[in-house]
Formats: structure tokens, C-alpha cells, sequence
């Protein structure tokens, strides 16, 4: 019996996995000649300067409504991808950081507006230019319903006037990482999609998730080179807090199984291409949610373990969210830690708002934002120095609100040694890391699940992100470590995909 070939999505993941025996082969010297921009620049279109309308909106009556809306949209762009701080290099060009993390700097994503025809904005494609915080409107005419018809008319189109298409251009992220820079590209949107969440609750718009759409037509609306930037998120924008109504979010593309050798340099383009979804593969799509009764339970609950309660009071973010909208635009990547422990209560207020959102509505906050499929990603928490907590390994599970301990062990040399040699692994209070069981989750999505997956992670992290900001913690985020000695030394099980990883401690 001939052996079944795992996906390409599978095949992927196994090649781009960081091992000690090869690491220096595939990490190469950068060629700074060929050093990427992290900004589009568009030669013809029309600027409309967004910066006036930053201003505070402490007093919003002394303003016309239609400033009103423009400083709204304004500061929702900017708390979402906006500039919010320039580094000087020995390089010449300052190092231009934004309001969401990036691996590297790099900023693989691109932000688009396609409107249907607002009082602000006339019908037509726009692109958000961060260094400027100015949309260019590079194409005057009307686009909703080839929008419409390349997301196979999702309800919530037909209900909104203003949608956001993020993408990714390849090079920026791959010039660096190589192949396994799509997994990079996958959780910097993810990080995109987790500001954009909390930035729409600041300024009053919904925004709901699209991973379903037929990519070329989508490309070709944007009028993109798809060999150099792909459409990878739609995001439509309901001015309305509410939710009226629970949508899927993600659709299944094929399963690739039949793929030729792939030589390294051209696997990241392969994976993007056949995790598309062309117009004849959905007929008809049924769009309503779907609550499968087995995401009801967590998954792992290991006998005789030790079970530690998650629960607490939720985090105050002060009167209007104006502790949230600050620590979207102070947040940085902490390069260093201490090594002094966190507290029990700390890592409980960073789980509560990462994995209970219902518990911010009285805030402000959705209660129900939307992910591709969390039902896919499950957490695993290493605890070096929680005062309140013994050292080890333990299973995070988010519907019981427990740690649940799988192994009693001090872990730092190891953490260390899995993270490349990072010092942050070794001096971090607690390592957060997201996993999933890839072979399922494609039976499930596809091969398209690989973009979902990550996303998903990035989302989740960004959260944790600004919830460690906010309580004056040190927080980083790592794209780069051993995958199989992860599940090795830390006793997850080898059927869980390392995705993500993300470190909290004691900034020094």
C-alpha cells in the first residue's frame, strides 16, 4: 500500500522548521543591497493628508459632524497600522515603527480601503500610507460588487459601505527569513487583525473577518503583481457596534497532495498559491456560523494534574478605553528582561483579557471578536518565575479558566536553547506558546488553514501584547525556534504544531 502524502500546508511546515543540525545552512548572510522598503509608494492617485484629524477628541461637539468622522477614521487607521515612532540607524533611513509588532522590522503587510461610496470617502480603492498617515486614492470608480462577488456575496457586505483588504508583499519578510517567512507574514497580520479589533471598539466600527474569497479576483481588484503581494485578509467595516448576527469566517480551499520536488527559495510562493481558493471550487456558500458541539470542552485535561483557577476581575481600561488607545501607541517589544519573577495575579489578568474578551463588554470592548477558528489553537504556558506558581509546564485551558500542570521542572536552560539562544526565553517569568494539530485542522480548511492558523495566533498574541504593556510587563513575541525540541523537552504532544511563541517578563 502506497503511503498517503501529507499536504503541502504539512510539507511546508516540516521544511521550514529551524533544527540545531541545520539552522546555519538556512540562515544566511543578508544581502543589504537588496534591503526592502516597508512602504508602498504609489506614482499617480490622489492624497488626502489624514494628520489634521488627529487631534483629541475630548470635545467632539466643538467639531462638524463630518470632522468628527474624518478624525474617526483617522485615529482608527492610525491606532491600527499608524507610524508611532521613528529609531535613527547608522544606516542613513530612521527605523519606522508602527502601532503592531513585526518580526524584523519588516512590516510585510499593506492596508487597502475599498469604499462603496461614503460622505468621506468617494467609491473606489485607496491605500493607507502609514509613513504619512494619508490614503492615496488610486482608483476612482465603483468596486463593491466585484468586492462582493469575490467574497461569494457575504451577508455583511451587503450591510456596509467600507471594507479593509489587507495584504502581504512577499520580499519584505522573505529578504530576512527565507521560506519560513510566511509563517512570519501570517502572524505580523495577525497582529494587524488584533489592533484592528481593539482600534474599531475605540472608534466605534465592528469590523468582521473575511478569510474566505477568491484570491485572483480579489488580486486583481487591487490591481496587484500576485508573484510579489497577495491578497490575505478582507475585513469589512460595520459602523454599527453591534453584532446582529454570528458569520463564518473562514472557508476551506483544497488539499494539496500532488506537488512536484520544491527546491528551497520557491516553497513560500508555492504553499501562497495553492492555499488559494478559485472561484469554481465554492458553488454555493452557506454563511451562517457554525458551533460544533467538540469545541465546547478544552482539549487536554490530564488526570492528577495539578489545576490552578485563571479566574479574576477583569482589567480596567480606564474611563472611554483611554488606557487601551495609549497602550496601542506607547507598545514595544521588550528586548531584555530581569529575570524577576511575575505574579500569579499578573498572568492572570494577561490570560483573562487574551482569552475572555465577554468579560470587557461592559467596557466597551466586543465580547465576540472575530477569529478564523480558535476551536484550532491551544495554549501551553512554561512557568520559570510566577511567585504564586510552581515552575513547569502547563496546559492552558480557556473555557475552564485553569492552568493544568504537565511537568514539574525548572525550564530555562532549555528555553533558552529552543529560542535560538534568545535571552529572553532564559529570563522570561513565563513562555507563552500556541500550538495546533495541523494534520486536523487541514482535514478541516485545507491547505488555507495555514493562513488561518497563524493569524489566529498573531490575533491572540497581540492581545497578550498590550494587556503585558498595560500592566507595565515586558512582553516579545518569537518567530524563530527549534519546532520538534519544543515538543520534545516540554512533553507537548507531537501531534501539536508549534505556531507561536511569546515571552513575558520583567522588562529591564
Amino acid at each position: 500500500m502506497s503511503e498517503i502524502r501529507s499536504s503541502i500546508a504539512q510539507h511546508y511546515h516540516q521544511r521550514t522548521k529551524y533544527d540545531p543540525e541545520t539552522i546555519a545552512s538556512k540562515n544566511q548572510g543578508l544581502d543589504w543591497d537588496r534591503q526592502p522598503t516597508p512602504f508602498k509608494e504609489y506614482k499617480i492617485g490622489t492624497l488626502i493628508d489624514l494628520k489634521p484629524y488627529l487631534k483629541a477628541s475630548s470635545d467632539l461637539q466643538s467639531y462638524s459632524q463630518i470632522e468628527q468622522e474624518w478624525m474617526r477614521l483617522s485615529r482608527f487607521l492610525f491606532c491600527s497600522y499608524g507610524v508611532t515612532a521613528m529609531v535613527p540607524t547608522l544606516m542613513g533611513d530612521p527605523l519606522y515603527l508602527r502601532a503592531v509588532p513585526s518580526a524584523g522590522g519588516l512590516y510585510p503587510a499593506e492596508v487597502y480601503l475599498v469604499s462603496r461610496g461614503t460622505r468621506l470617502l468617494n467609491a473606489g480603492l485607496y491605500n493607507y500610507q502609514a509613513k504619512t498617515h494619508c490614503l492615496v486614492h488610486f482608483w476612482d470608480s465603483e468596486v463593491w460588487s466585484a468586492l462582493q462577488a469575490a467574497c461569494f456575496w457575504h451577508p455583511i457586505l451587503e450591510q456596509t459601505q467600507l471594507a479593509l483588504v489587507t495584504t502581504a508583499i512577499f520580499f519584505r519578510s522573505a529578504w530576512r527569513y527565507q521560506d519560513r517567512a510566511y509563517r512570519r507574514i501570517c502572524l505580523d497580520t495577525g497582529h494587524l487583525l488584533g489592533n484592528l479589533e481593539l482600534a474599531g471598539s475605540l472608534n466605534g466600527y465592528r469590523p468582521h473577518l473575511l478569510g474566505g474569497f477568491v484570491d485572483s479576483a480579489v488580486n486583481e481588484l487591487l490591481y496587484l503583481d500576485p508573484q510579489q503581494e497577495g491578497a490575505i485578509a478582507v475585513i469589512p467595516l460595520n459602523e454599527s457596534p453591534t453584532h446582529p448576527q454570528p458569520y463564518r469566517t473562514a472557508l476551506a480551499s483544497s488539499t494539496q497532495t500532488q506537488y512536484p520536488a520544491i527546491p528551497d527559495g520557491e516553497l513560500l510562493n508555492h504553499l501562497h498559491q495553492a492555499t488559494q481558493i478559485p472561484s469554481e471550487l465554492v458553488s454555493v456558500v452557506e454563511w451562517q456560523a457554525e458551533f460544533p458541539e467538540a469545541t465546547l470542552e478544552d482539549k487536554y485535561n490530564f488526570p492528577f494534574c495539578l489545576k490552578v483557577s485563571t479566574a479574576t476581575d477583569p482589567i480596567s481600561w480606564g474611563e472611554n478605553l483611554q488606557g487601551l488607545e495609549q497602550t496601542i501607541l506607547k507598545r514595544r517589544s521588550t528586548r531584555a528582561y530581569t529575570g524577576a519573577d511575575l505574579t500569579l495575579d499578573e498572568l492572570k489578568f494577561l490570560l483573562n483579557f487574551t482569552y475572555q474578551p465577554h468579560r470587557y463588554l461592559p467596557q466597551g470592548l466586543d465580547a465576540a471578536p472575530d477569529y478564523f477558528d480558535l476551536g484550532l489553537i491551544e495554549t501551553f504556558l512554561v512557568v520559570s518565575g510566577v511567585s504564586g506558581l510552581d515552575e513547569g509546564c502547563y496546559y492552558y485551558a480557556p473555557k475552564a479558566q485553569e492552568l493544568r500542570q504537565i511537568r514539574f521542572k525548572n525550564f530555562r536552560r532549555e528555553l533558552h536553547y529552543l529560542c535560538l539562544g534568545q535571552d529572553l526565553g532564559r529570563d522570561a517569568g513565563a513562555v507563552l506558546f500556541h500550538t495546533a494539530d495541523l494534520k486536523k485542522a487541514v482535514q478541516k480548511y485545507g491547505d488555507r488553514v495555514y493562513r488561518y492558523l497563524h493569524m489566529d495566533a498573531g490575533h491572540l498574541g497581540q492581545r497578550l501584547n498590550l494587556a503585558a504593556i498595560h500592566l507595565g510587563l515586558g512582553v516579545s513575541g518569537i518567530g524563530g525556534f527549534f519546532d520538534d525540541q519544543v515538543n520534545e523537552v516540554l512533553g507537548i504532544p507531537t501531534d501539536e504544531a508549534v505556531v507561536y511563541i511569546t515571552t513575558l517578563g520583567r522588562p529591564r
